[in-house]
């Protein structure tokens, strides 16, 4: 128990110094300052938090197919230490940060790999082999980072690992919506966006229309079976799922469309908003839709539903809305507060499941609730 608690404090650590990065790359005050540390945001928050946290909540679910399944927590350790790795080398430490740090997040994504490979052997499903794409489109961009690529090149690799995991883990929480030939069609496509990556290095221009064609594909396919579109009529926790979950793929398919018409795009306010889509948009929506399922196979406890939680869910869409609408109207103000907002609903959703659970008092075994 101790160990996973450890690990779940580290991947917060490590969401609370991108959250540090991303007020200095908004040029706001930010607790701890340092031109140096506002480039450690997109690494810290992909790798060091999001992949952290999924390789535990992975590590832990491996307990349910395998007796000794102790070395899947290599994967959660490795994310920690390759965020440790890379604070430690823009603190002056006499270490390469970056090339360890994506040693050690390349290291990560093998091990959830592994984790996959395992539980395919004893239970082969389509959302575990999407996952399994997700991992080396992981595996692929932590090495190109390691080596020295810009972020917004590579940004791709990093979308596609998030989106396919998430998108693997709502298949497999959903499968009665995506039984048969729909669950090997969505796993497919999923197929076909890793095999844009090289694309998008190789020949910009024609990687990313097929990269975000092939995503649009996948997202509309996703949300056009998902039970999230007849949830969202009920109450409470289910329609707050739902609102998440479909507000999700609609900001991932704005993100599609945006490479599929436009192309590439390396800086400016057009980078930023593919870049926040999916990673507010998508990724931090799933996440919270998600929390009630996550939070209690790792922590062995409730967390109850709660109306807060759909503030935080407000914040967070009010947040992207002003953050693009000031970008791409050039005001820069309206940018600054918007991005000000999101970063609040990140801080507000970590101290409501934080508290919630704590509060709850109810002790749960870690079994995968289907929702």
């Amino acid at each position: 128990m101790w160990h996973r608690v450890i690990l779940l404090v580290g991947g917060a650590a490590m969401l609370l110094t991108g959250l540090d990065a991303a007020l200095l790359r908004l040029g706001l005050p930010a607790p701890v300052q340092g031109a140096e540390i506002g480039q450690m945001h997109g690494p810290l928050m992909v790798y060091g938090f999001l992949t952290t946290l999924i390789s535990l909540e992975r590590a832990v679910a491996l307990r349910a197919v395998v007796a000794r399944s102790g070395w899947g927590y290599a994967a959660p350790a490795a994310g920690v230490l390759g965020g440790l790795l890379l604070i430690a080398g823009v603190a002056g430490a006499p270490i390469p940060g970056q090339l360890l740090a994506g040693a050690a997040w390349a290291a990560a994504c093998t091990l959830l790999l592994t984790i996959y490979i395992v539980m395919w052997h004893a239970q082969p499903s389509a959302a575990l082999g999407i996952q399994m794409i997700g991992a080396v489109a992981g595996i692929g961009g932590a090495a190109l980072w390691a080596r020295g690529l810009a972020i917004p090149q590579i940004f791709p690799w990093w979308a596609v690992l998030l989106v396919l995991t998430i998108g693997g883990e709502r298949l497999d929480l959903a499968r009665l919506a995506f039984q048969g030939r729909l669950e090997r069609q969505i796993m497919g496509w999923a197929g076909l966006v890793l095999l844009t990556l090289p694309l998008t290095l190789l020949t910009p221009g024609l990687g990313y229309a097929a990269l975000g064609f092939m995503l649009a594909v996948l997202m509309a396919d996703l949300v056009t079976h998902d039970i999230a579109r007849h949830t969202i009529h009920g109450h409470g926790a289910a329609q707050l799922m739902a609102a998440c979950m479909l507000g999700g793929y609609a900001w991932a398919f704005l993100a599609a469309l945006s490479w599929l018409a436009a192309g590439p795009v390396y800086s400016g306010y057009r980078y930023d908003f593919t870049v926040h889509a999916i990673t507010l948009g998508f990724v931090v929506s799933m996440i919270l839709a998600h929390a009630p399922v996550i939070v209690p196979a790792i922590v062995h406890r409730e967390l109850p539903y709660h109306p807060v939680l759909w503030a935080v869910w407000g914040l967070l869409q009010a947040g992207l809305i002003v953050r693009v609408a000031g970008g791409f109207r050039d005001a820069i103000g309206a940018w600054h507060f918007g991005g000000a907002l999101d970063v609040m609903a990140l801080l507000a959703l970590l101290g409501c499941v934080v508290g919630l659970v704590l509060s709850s008092g109810t002790r749960r075994t870690a079994t995968r609730a289907r929702r």
